[in-house]
């Protein structure tokens, strides 16, 4: 059983800054100590996106470490797919126009698997999938590590929290291509009219041009999905027969990597705020699902997603939208295999006991 603090979005006339603070100094002081260097894993957003976690929400979380007596930096990893942050020049340039520079938040901005990508420790781990895992190396090098994560859906694995910032969030660019391997995407030829945007964008080369529209090559495709996403006709779509679960299960033990590199000095905060249907990593906003809820923290990144589901559901059945929210949003795909996986693999637990700050 583990423990889950949280707090309302806006209870008993306290800021929700202040509410942040709260839960974060709890979570820390469980396992930061004074000196430490303390990496603040955050998603610095997509280009066009409007719904990642923003500057002053993250704000509250360095200010509880640094009373601490810690000394926080924020960092976040380079994308697998093309874009302003597959490598860490133009990344960090992102991160500064969306306000996550030293000059707004007080503290360094790093990319944790350097320039390109490329910087990465093997983790040995013993899973369905994997023997080893691929993850930033400077998640080595820190003395602990809190998690900020958005909680939202995501297209690929039903909903992404913790255990999706731990895995993707944390692995090298090599990493996060191993986790989406499986994910083959498909052409409607009806739908296709040879346009050629997918072409421009594939980073594998995996796409080439018949009389028909767009093939692809699943042998060279490594599912970054990033044809699907360009496409200005939604000509391309993923088939979900099998590969949902093994991209969350894969996503699972990329998390049990991550937590056995930082040597378990690592707590989580998931934002229940902003939940939209899909991935920070698309350069649109999608309608926000549900108002806003608040924060959960935790050293269980199990119990807490289990946790942010558990409550975005009743909030979900309050306002008459459903049973199931991500059920509801991704018929196909079983959200809950990333959670039943990290549990038996040892990641954390489901069970657990809410407490109310």
């Amino acid at each position: 059983m583990a423990w889950v603090l949280f707090a309302t979005r806006g209870g008993d006339r306290t800021s929700f800054a202040t509410s942040i603070k709260k839960v974060a100094t709890r979570v820390a002081r469980e396992y930061v100590k004074p000196r430490d260097i303390v990496g603040v894993k955050v998603h610095f957003g997509e280009e066009g996106n409007t719904e990642f976690i923003p500057p002053h929400l993250v704000r509250p979380v360095i200010d509880a470490l640094t009373e601490l007596g810690a000394r926080p930096f924020v960092f976040d990893t380079n994308t697998l797919y093309r874009g302003d942050r597959e490598n860490a020049r133009d990344h960090l340039l992102l991160a500064a126009r969306h306000g996550f520079s030293i000059a707004t938040l007080g503290v360094p901005v790093m990319i944790a698997d350097g320039v390109k990508g490329k910087d990465f420790v093997e983790v040995p781990i013993e899973g369905k999938h994997f023997s080893s895992v691929r993850i930033a190396s400077l998640i080595k090098h820190v003395d602990s590590i809190v998690v900020i994560s958005h909680v939202k859906g995501h297209s690929g694995a039903g909903f992404g929290g913790a255990i999706k910032n731990i895995s993707m969030g944390f692995a090298s660019r090599s990493g996060k291509q191993q986790m989406h391997s499986d994910v083959k995407p498909v052409v409607n030829e009806s739908i296709c009219i040879s346009c050629g945007t997918c072409l421009e964008w594939c980073p594998a080369n995996a796409i080439t041009m018949t009389e028909k529209g767009a093939l692809i090559d699943h042998e060279a495709c490594i599912g970054c999905g990033e044809c699907r996403v360009t496409c200005p006709e939604e000509a391309i779509d993923i088939d979900w027969t099998t590969t949902p679960t093994l991209l969350q299960e894969k996503m699972a033990e990329y998390a049990s990597g991550s937590i056995k590199l930082a040597e378990r000095n690592i707590g989580f905060i998931n934002m229940l705020v902003n939940v939209s249907p899909d991935c920070d990593c698309w350069e649109w906003s999608g309608e926000r699902l549900v108002r806003d809820i608040g924060v959960l923290g935790s050293r269980d990144p199990v119990a807490i997603d289990q946790a942010s589901c558990d409550l975005i559901n009743e909030e979900w059945r309050r306002a008459g939208k459903g049973s199931d929210i991500w059920r509801d949003l991704y018929p196909k795909i079983d959200y809950t295999v990333q959670l039943r996986h990290a549990e038996e693999i040892g990641v954390g637990t489901r069970e657990y006991v809410l407490e109310q700050v």
